[in-house]
């Protein structure tokens, strides 16, 4: 063959014959010289990680998914999930997709800023105060940021949350002086959360998602923040029996893909796969919004303890944030996104969306 290949040049300068003919046979000797791709399998695989443990309900909503994308496409697009942190926390993973080693990611928005850091906007702690400002906010910034991100080739499919941060410790947290005695973790690599939290006079210990667990229960670390579902799922909440009654952030969350592992999938299936992402997650944000107090109460009633704040010690936490925002990267790095926000923030206050205006 390869002989045949190298000299198929001066074979074709002695061919006679019809131009039609000689045009097929050219085809030919390029299709058996490797120069016109043989089709590979009609199947499409696409690799996704995630650090939500198997059983929990995010990976759950990513079977779900799964199997809808298997429907959708008539088997021809396989989703093949690594749960629990198996490919590494979900610092590596962004940097498995970036090098192609990864197509897609069920991601928290502590990692997605490691794509793009205009997702930081939606990190700012202590800016929203309920689940439908979160809503009213994101819906009119999220094409804002997906633009952003589809500037770095990743396609967001759909966004969801974690539920809200709050703060477990080994020991009863009121105010910013009290976490301030105590080695707060903060997952590795999130250089901004990490500076924040310096600046407000943490002591932090960066360490891998994976890490976290043993590292409380040996106590390298006495704090961390994290949703009542991750501390519920984990046990932390056992290790770390105070949680400060203080919705610090929400934790956002999206399912991204690589847009050249996108462009993989056949045009007529994409619409379909991304319908069926968009429905799982709204599923799964309403089911996370009831389970984490759901989760409060379970941990309740197996010795948590809420520490409740008073007007004053509120009043403490909201003054350091608010001296923070000037300087927190989505100020800095898109002022214009930082200005929209905020603008938005004040607007919801007087909407009649806003839950605490109508008690």
């Amino acid at each position: 063959m390869n002989s045949f290949c190298s000299d198929h040049n001066l074979g074709m300068s002695n061919l006679a014959g019809s131009a039609a003919l000689r045009v097929s046979i050219l085809f030919l000797v390029t299709l058996l010289c490797g120069l016109v791709p043989v089709p590979a399998s009609a199947k499409v695989i696409v690799k996704l990680g995630t650090i939500a443990p198997e059983g929990s309900a995010w990976h759950d909503a990513l079977l779900r998914v799964r199997q809808q994308w298997h429907d959708a496409s008539d088997g021809g697009v396989e989703l093949r999930i690594y749960a629990g942190g198996v490919l590494g926390g979900e610092t590596e993973m962004v940097r498995k997709m970036q090098r192609r080693g990864l197509d897609a990611i069920a991601i928290s928005g502590a990692g997605l800023p490691q794509i793009d850091s205009s997702i930081d906007c939606l990190n700012m702690p202590l800016l929203f105060a309920s689940y439908e400002e979160l809503d009213f906010v994101r819906s009119a910034i999220q094409a804002d940021l997906e633009k952003q991100l589809m500037a770095r080739s990743v396609k967001i499919l759909n966004w969801a949350e974690a539920g809200w941060v709050y703060f477990f410790a080994k020991q009863p947290v009121r105010t910013p002086d009290d976490l301030r005695k105590l080695r707060l973790w903060t997952a590795a690599g999130y250089s901004e959360t990490e500076r924040l939290f310096k600046s407000f006079g943490f002591r932090v210990i960066p360490l891998d998602e994976t890490d976290m667990l043993t590292a409380l229960r040996t106590g390298l670390i006495e704090a961390i923040d994290v949703p009542p579902l991750f501390a519920l799922l984990d046990r932390s909440y056992q290790a770390a029996n105070f949680m400060t009654d203080l919705r610090w952030a929400p934790l956002n969350a999206a399912t991204v893909i690589h847009l050249e592992a996108w462009e993989r999938i056949a045009e007529k299936f994409r619409p379909p796969l991304a319908a069926a992402v968009r429905s799982v997650g709204k599923r799964l944000r309403d089911q996370t919004r009831k389970s984490e107090r759901d989760a409060i109460r379970e941990m309740q009633a197996r010795g948590l303890e809420i520490v409740k704040l008073d007007n004053a010690a509120i009043a403490q936490w909201q003054a350091v944030v608010n001296e923070a925002y000037p300087q927190m990267q989505c100020a800095k790095r898109h002022p214009a996104l930082f200005e929209k926000i905020m603008r938005l923030h004040e607007q919801f206050k007087s909407s009649s969306q806003n839950p605490q205006k109508n008690q």
